[in-house]
């Protein structure tokens, strides 16, 4: 495999062109269809094969903001975008990302980064997944009671319609979300995600995606769209303010980009066939995995790590695509139906 082997003079190492075409495909599917860059597989993925951690996080930003765009205007066709609320969350993140960046810089001069950030990405990814799989169990348990009863499901207050109900002006009314909150409430979900974003090298997206839905009260396919959105605006800001401080390799940005490019497509389309809770339970099991392959690399069981992750992502891509190709055929099948009754 040494013909496929190329030098990435930024990150100072050797790296397989294959496997970044591969990371980025894989990407690109899972971006595509949950909403999020991904990035929360590619950081780890980088730093697993090689990466110097910060490296990992300024060259994945760059790729993501890229492949994001396909992304984003994908959704935008099917309406999946609201653009008023992504931008009304630009502000917070913009400042959240360079607090973000400045502070692992920080962490990269005493010697911290690697390992710190490895283990706030356990934290965090082991918390998100546990809630994603709460709140899609709790549904499921919800539709079997109703269903038992003969009853439609109560209707219960959401934490997020709470949260809309708290009058702190500006009120602002967001008509593709159909919600209607104070400005301050995105501008907070911004400024946090922001900071996750630089810190760990991600979008934000596994953190923002679950924001919009449970904090905004969003649809779920119109927090895959928005949150796409961000993660365009993130990607590009991220790799600037990393750019700036020579954390960015563009090679191996440019090449994942290339099979992201067209994991993306894909993905997205898929989303079309898929009914929103099951994206979430798809969510929650693929940032499960994620989560174990930080944690062996952490405890230094790097082949298991490199496995585990190369493996999830192709398994999850994999079974996305699977969903795409039966939506559709079923909607073919569909139309068939239509034209022969007609």
């Amino acid at each position: 495999m040494d013909l496929f082997t190329i030098y990435l003079p930024i990150a100072g190492i050797q790296f397989n062109l294959l496997l970044l075409l591969l990371i980025g495909f894989t990407v690109g599917v899972c971006g595509g269809f949950f909403g999020i860059g991904g990035a929360w597989i590619v950081t780890p993925a980088l730093n697993i094969f090689g990466f110097p951690m910060p490296y990992a996080i300024g060259t994945d930003l760059a790729h993501m903001g890229g492949k994001s765009i396909v992304s984003t205007i994908r959704h935008g066709k099917f309406g999946n975008v609201d653009v008023k609320l992504a931008v009304a969350m630009i502000i917070g993140t913009t400042t959240g990302m360079e607090l973000g960046a400045r502070l692992v810089i920080y962490l990269e001069r005493i010697g911290l980064a690697e390992s710190l950030i490895r283990k706030i990405y356990i934290v965090f990814l082991a918390a998100i997944g546990s809630y994603v799989l709460y709140d899609y169990l709790s549904h499921v348990m919800r539709q079997k009671r109703a269903a038992s009863a003969q009853t439609s499901p109560v209707a219960q207050e959401t934490f997020a319609q709470k949260l809309q109900r708290v009058h702190i002006p500006p009120m602002v009314r967001f008509e593709a979300s159909k919600i209607t909150c104070s400005l301050w409430l995105p501008i907070f979900v911004g400024l946090v995600t922001g900071l996750v974003a630089a810190l760990l090298g991600v979008g934000g997206g596994f953190i923002r995606m679950p924001a919009l839905i449970y904090l905004m009260g969003c649809p779920t396919l119109v927090a895959v769209g928005t949150d796409l959105f961000e993660v365009m605006i993130t990607g590009a800001y991220g790799a600037f303010t990393y750019g700036v401080k020579g954390r960015v390799d563009l090679l191996a940005a440019m090449w994942m980009l290339l099979g992201a490019a067209a994991g993306a497509q894909m993905g997205t389309v898929a989303v079309k066939y898929v009914r929103g809770y099951f994206i979430r339970l798809l969510f929650a099991v693929t940032i499960f995995i994620a989560c174990a392959s930080v944690a062996m690399k952490q405890l230094e069981f790097i082949t298991a790590s490199s496995v585990l992750i190369l493996v999830a992502g192709i398994g999850i891509s994999g079974v996305i695509l699977l969903l795409l190709i039966h939506g559709i055929a079923k909607e073919r099948a569909a139309q068939k139906r239509a034209r022969a009754e007609d």
